[in-house]
């Protein structure tokens, strides 16, 4: 288990620190931390969409979203809504946040509006639950309505906890109805909630002492709960609290499936594992260990390994199970949280591991990354109504950093696959840098004729509750564009970037790699391959550009036609005498 309390006192000495490690560490829930500057509450830091529109609807000073994996927080019932979760806090100083609570919001088909908006986002929503609560997720239930997990106190020591269940009256009604898991679910948290449909409530959790072994509860009578048990032991524990639950909405189905990760120490190579079960929790299949993506170069110092914010899972709409995650590099038995990659897994696909994404190849960020992250993680999962999925994760920028907390800006990236994961898209970066960062996506899941995505737009990059940064007010923002998978309506309308930036992918590469980069004002536009020994190789872009987001494929041939030796190579991009470069590894 982590030295938590350790790792809780360092945090103020390293609030100015760059450090290339990542820091695992709960929140203290109830620790009284020391105060920070408190912010003003006049207008918000500049945030910019590049594709699509947003809806913000609510806010909080609570910019810590969760502490492992993405989380189920956006879903919609089928022809009446979408429902949307976030956690609330308007604490804007370092204390116990007495009022923190989850917060539901709810967008009605019939009258195209949010349930409740309101000029001050930080008023927009409504309560979950009538006491302080938090870390919870959302499923629907077998009647469409929203039903919405957390923990709560139950007594006056630090730890003592235990789950707590609301369901909505209605379909966004906002009106709910209690189960709470005291006494026969006592000292357990982060307890996450899926529905089967046979209407059985399935809780994964941990326990909230030692917050380390993982154990699972039912309620198929509401109010009732199973008592707690481990599924059945001995199992590979997770240790902190990575894990994730998705349940099957096939109708002939009943599955309920829980994943996490180990951390078990040694060469730092952490595996993932996931459980299932096919009849609602009668019965659990023995823990499978998922393996790794063959990730970053093979024969090459790298090994993968996951991450606690790694593994997100989902049934599809035939019943297969898929998993999202990310792996980050292990070198000389030491994690690095760069460069990353997002893989997707499907039992059924014929490749299994099909790589979404490779980030981050250029050189050493310029800042640091903060607590529980890496350099891209948290991806969530969708489907739509023809079985296309959608993929969407963090992703923080090298360069673009918070001055005041010395900490990494993040974005919100996004993938869609026809073809059940086997391929990809390239990634589309959804929001477009500027002074904020963009946090904690999660993708609507089943998707219709609009794809959405929920986050957070955290003012000052650095977490409130590590004292990172001041207390800001926090935007939670629907971003949504038109599905272009789905019959007549056209994809994505472009918005021009707000600033230069170049994306590539894959790297390393065999056959060909594709440079994506943004001109950001009209001018004159260079995009150059060298060899080690600066000399020309490829001119893939040259001469006077209009603003927009443009793309060039390199397959590694010179000018001339002729294939390049394997070996590294730079690219460098220019507009109007500003310069970014960084290198691309070929291996054929």
């Amino acid at each position: 288990m982590r030295s938590i309390v350790t790792l809780m006192l360092l945090a103020p000495a390293l609030m100015f620190a760059v450090s290339l490690q990542p820091v695992t560490v709960l929140p203290d829930d109830g620790k009284v931390l020391p105060s920070s500057p408190q912010a003003g509450s006049g207008p918000s830091r500049q945030a910019r969409f590049a594709i699509g529109t947003g809806d913000t609807i609510g806010g909080t000073t609570y910019d810590w979203g969760a502490n492992g994996a993405a989380l189920r927080m956006l879903t919609q019932t089928p022809g009446r809504g979408v429902h949307a979760l976030f956690m609330y806090s308007v604490d804007q100083v370092n204390t116990t946040f007495p009022d923190r609570n989850m917060r539901y919001n709810f967008y009605d088909y019939g009258t195209g509006a949010w349930n409740w908006t309101d000029p001050d986002f930080m008023v927009s929503g409504v309560n979950v639950f009538a006491e302080r609560t938090g870390y919870g997720n959302m499923d629907v239930d077998t009647n469409g309505v929203a039903v919405i997990s957390a923990h709560h106190a139950t007594g006056a020591g630090q730890w003592d906890l235990a789950p707590i269940v609301a369901r909505d009256a209605d379909v966004g009604t906002g009106i709910f109805d209690y189960a709470p898991g005291e006494p026969t679910i006592d000292q357990y948290a982060w307890s996450w909630i899926g529905v089967n449909n046979n209407g059985a409530y399935q809780l994964a959790m941990i326990d909230a002492v030692s917050q380390d072994n993982l154990y699972w509860s039912r309620s198929t009578a509401w109010q009732t709960w199973d008592a707690g048990v481990s599924i059945p032991p001995p199992q590979p524990e997770p240790l902190f609290p990575d894990h994730n639950m998705a349940t099957s909405k096939v109708s002939t189905s009943n599955k309920v499936c829980i994943t996490w990760t180990n951390q078990p120490g040694g060469n730092g190579q952490f595996p993932g594992f996931y459980r299932e079960s096919p009849d609602g929790g009668d019965n659990w299949d023995t823990p499978v260990d998922i393996g790794f993506p063959p990730a970053f170069t093979p024969g090459s110092d790298s090994i993968p390994s996951y991450h606690i914010t790694s593994l997100f899972p989902m049934y599809d709409k035939m019943d297969r199970f898929h998993l999202v995650t990310c792996v980050e590099p292990v070198i000389l038995d030491t994690n690095n949280w760069t460069p990353g990659e997002i893989w997707h897994w499907c039992a059924s696909n014929p490749d299994t591991w099909n790589k979404i994404r490779r980030s981050f190849d250029n050189g050493t960020p310029q800042a640091d990354i903060g607590y529980n992250a890496m350099i891209c993680d948290r991806p969530s999962l969708g489907e739509d109504e023809w079985g296309n999925l959608f993929v969407a994760w963090e992703e923080f920028d090298g360069v673009n950093f918070e001055p005041t907390t010395t900490r990494l800006r993040g974005d919100i990236w996004y993938s869609s696959s026809t073809d059940n994961g086997v391929t990809w898209a390239d990634g589309t970066k959804i929001t477009d840098g500027g002074e904020v960062s963009y946090r904690f996506p999660s993708m609507l899941n089943p998707i219709g004729d609009t794809v959405m995505v929920e986050y957070l737009i955290d003012q000052v990059a650095g977490f409130l509750l590590y004292n990172e940064g001041p207390g800001t007010n926090n935007p939670v923002v629907i971003q949504k564009w038109a599905n272009m998978y789905a019959p007549g309506v056209e994809g994505p309308r472009n918005v021009l970037p707000g600033r230069m930036d170049i994306a590539v992918g894959p790297n390393p590469f065999g056959r060909n790699t594709r440079l994506s980069y943004a001109v950001p004002h009209r001018g004159n536009v260079s995009l150059t391959i060298f060899d080690a020994a600066g000399r020309t190789v490829r001119t893939l872009a040259s001469g006077r550009s209009e603003p927009g987001r443009f793309s060039a494929v390199w397959d590694g041939r010179s000018q001339s036609g002729a294939l390049v030796p394997n070996g590294v190579y730079m690219y460098r991009y220019a507009l109007d005498g500003k310069r970014m470069a960084g290198k691309l590894t070929l291996i054929r």
